[in-house]
């Protein structure tokens, strides 16, 4: 996100279903100041949340609050979880998941 100059939008996030790890803010200053932007409330809470976080749990809390941002700020992705939550999007079975994540899967290979 630091390439954009401010007040521009952010970029579309190529799956609103899943956050990549080159989309959005890229280092916890960032991810302050575009929290600052959108929503100090956050902010206060995303800080309060992270100084009090054990060190395991940092990734957690920053994983959390970019989706925060995320939902704040982008449209498809507050569409996205809004047609999961109201059962419009389309689910799939354990196999077929398996198989999205690695063509060599086959049925009964050992999935949950």
């Amino acid at each position: 996100m630091s390439a954009q100059p401010p007040g521009t939008p952010p970029r579309p996030y190529a799956d609103p279903y899943r956050i990549q790890d080159d989309e959005g803010p890229q280092t916890i200053a960032e991810l302050r100041a575009a929290l600052a932007r959108v929503s100090p409330l956050d902010l206060a809470v995303f800080n309060a949340r992270l100084d009090s976080a054990r060190l395991g749990a940092v990734p957690a809390v920053l994983t959390e609050y970019r989706h925060v941002l995320a939902l704040r700020t982008s449209p498809e992705v507050a569409t996205a979880i809004g047609d999961a939550l109201d059962g419009h999007e389309k689910t799939m079975g354990m196999d077929d998941f398996f198989a999205s994540l690695d063509a060599s899967y086959e049925p009964g290979e050992g999935g949950l």
